[in-house]
């Protein structure tokens, strides 16, 4: 088995980024209209973090593991052995994806997690990656794009 390690990024949609900008842009109008330091300080925070979030978001394969990872933080660590399937999902559930266009990989009983929320960019290869080490896994990942063409709509 190769051990070495298949980086993937996450995905930014330009749906989901929009979306928190916009949020962001009108709760921050009035705490720069009323010259709120203190505001304008837990703001810039605030951005910093979401910048940081959308962009870090890495999916690493090592060995028979999946470990997720923002920046230099390790989230999360999944054995691939115990996947059962992976499926197209478009859930708007907080997870470690930038982008609603998400893969949904379900465990067996044993597992930590039931699921876990994820979208590679290199998705493809992402797929093949998982299904070298666990040929098992049952893959039900449709090309066709979501309800609403924008959710598909990624950097």
């Amino acid at each position: 088995m190769d051990t070495q390690k298949k980086v993937f990024r996450s995905r930014i949609s330009i749906f989901l980024t929009v979306f928190t900008l916009a949020i962001y842009t009108l709760v921050s109008i009035p705490v720069i209209q009323n010259m709120s330091h203190v505001g304008i300080f837990v703001l810039g925070g605030t951005l910093f973090l979401l910048i940081f979030l959308f962009t870090g978001m890495r999916y690493i394969i090592s060995g028979n593991k999946l470990f997720i990872k923002i920046w230099f933080i390790r989230t999360l660590s999944v054995d691939i052995t115990d996947i059962l399937w992976v499926r197209r999902s478009y859930n708007p559930l907080s997870s470690a994806a930038a982008s609603l266009k998400r893969l949904r990989i379900s465990f067996n009983k044993k597992a930590k997690y039931p699921y876990i929320l994820i979208s590679p960019v290199r998705e493809q290869q992402f797929l093949e990656e998982l299904k070298t080490i666990n040929p098992n896994i049952v893959f039900n990942v449709p090309g066709k794009t979501g309800m609403l063409p924008i959710w598909d709509w990624d950097i």
